[in-house]
């Protein structure tokens, strides 16, 4: 069992005021993922979620070379040979990204080095991308005779579309963070020394917003992203009661007294 508060554990977290940190470290391995990577990831994102502290959850690397350079291919390799554990691996797989994009709170990757396969994926499925100068961004499955998941897909479909995704997929290329920032696939490039600064910056925009807002702003793209297309007796409740909210009455209070409001997270 993998301990998510040790910083020595390939996947840990930690909490600096309202920002939640989800860490990759596997340095000596570029951060290659194993199996076990992929379980503890859900975990982590659940706990930072939980924090009734945390405001905005970025997921980073300790090592610079990589973001995350894709699944362990040594180990893909011996779950191949054992038809029992690729379904395993899958789920575990398909668990950990999703997860990021289904927490409450909102999710920022800082990509610093390569963001590979399973690693370019985990950063797809934040809500937000933010990328060093020497960020790099490829899906190699068709190099291995593999084929990258629906899911992933999909997600990444609809942040570059079909042709770019397409090009992508197909070519197996390895793109820099410039043409990722042209073709939609992260928000902001910044220098490698500046990145943090900007990551956190963004934070703190959110941050100084409605939690109510931020979460039912996130559960509704979600379901858009999804296939929804128009309101049901969730969406509209979540409207309706948004007017009742703590958040609400200082939101509108506060833009009357001309003041800036004062937002409590609560979870």
């Amino acid at each position: 069992m993998m301990n998510l508060n040790d910083p020595a554990s390939p996947i840990h977290i930690r909490a600096d005021g309202p920002i939640g940190w989800l860490m990759i470290n596997r340095p000596d391995k570029r951060n290659a993922m194993t199996q076990a990577m992929w379980e503890a990831v859900p975990k982590a994102a659940a706990a930072l979620d939980a924090d009734p502290d945390v405001r905005a959850i970025v997921v980073a690397s300790t090592c610079e070379m990589a973001f995350a350079s894709g699944a362990d291919l040594a180990e893909l390799k011996d779950i191949a040979e054992h038809p029992e554990r690729r379904e395993a691996n899958r789920q575990a797989i398909r668990n950990a990204q999703r997860s990021l994009a289904r927490t409450s709170k909102p999710t920022i990757a800082m990509v610093r080095g390569a963001a590979m396969g399973g690693g370019c994926g985990l950063a797809i499925h934040c809500d937000f991308r933010f990328a060093g100068m020497g960020a790099r961004f490829g899906i190699p499955p068709a190099k291995l005779g593999l084929v990258y998941p629906l899911n992933d897909t999909r997600e990444l479909v609809n942040l570059v579309g079909f042709s770019a995704a397409r090009r992508m997929l197909m070519t197996a290329e390895v793109i820099d963070a410039r043409t990722a920032l042209a073709i939609g696939l992260v928000d902001s490039v910044q220098d490698d020394e500046e990145l943090e600064g900007a990551v956190l910056a963004f934070a703190g925009r959110i941050a100084a917003n409605a939690a109510s807002s931020v979460r039912g702003i996130k559960k509704t793209l979600r379901l858009i992203a999804d296939g929804q297309v128009d309101d049901d007796a969730v969406t509209a409740t979540m409207f309706l009661d948004a007017h009742d909210s703590a958040d609400a009455a200082e939101g509108i209070g506060a833009f009357l007294e001309k003041r800036q409001p004062d937002f409590k997270w609560n979870g």
